[in-house]
């Protein structure tokens, strides 16, 4: 029931990882929202941005759980209340991992630690598809795929 990807990217681990944490990178890739956090293990973690609630909709949050420069960025995963409607709001887990592969970074996205009945699972599985392939085309040409849709 994880879902693993791995993609292969041309740019370097620094390059990739300021996509995935500062302002500017996830602002390209994550439509619009971008990551607040300290990065500090056990602070709280959030992707907030424009949506159902405005410009500060809290699309995802959950604590640091490991924290290393250029190579590892772990937390929980919880759904941001207005996505919620009544359900039960489910933890799971996301891991970014990054190794230098010759010339190129590879980025491997974990998230599992899922519970049976998380209704986001089928949601998340299309989501990352996107997100990672929009990653990957950002940092090898400068711009984001245009899928006629947010994820």
């Amino acid at each position: 029931m994880d879902l693993k990807y791995e993609f292969y990217i041309a740019g370097t681990p620094e390059k990739v990882w300021d996509v995935l944490i500062t302002p500017e990178g996830t602002k390209e890739i994550f439509y619009g929202s971008i990551i607040k956090s300290t990065f500090k293990e056990g602070d709280p973690i959030a992707y907030v941005g424009p949506g159902i609630e405005g410009d500060e909709t809290v699309h995802v949050y959950g604590k640091v759980l490991a924290f290393e420069t250029q190579k590892e960025l772990t937390f929980t995963h919880y759904v941001g209340e207005s996505y919620l409607k009544g359900r039960e709001n489910y933890e799971s887990r996301i891991s970014y991992l990054l190794e230098p592969v010759g010339r190129c970074t590879k980025l491997t996205l974990i998230h599992d630690q899922w519970d049976i009945n998380n209704p986001s699972y089928k949601n998340s599985d299309k989501a990352w598809w996107m997100i990672l392939n929009n990653i990957k085309t950002y940092i090898e040409t400068g711009k984001t795929l245009d899928f006629g849709e947010s994820a």
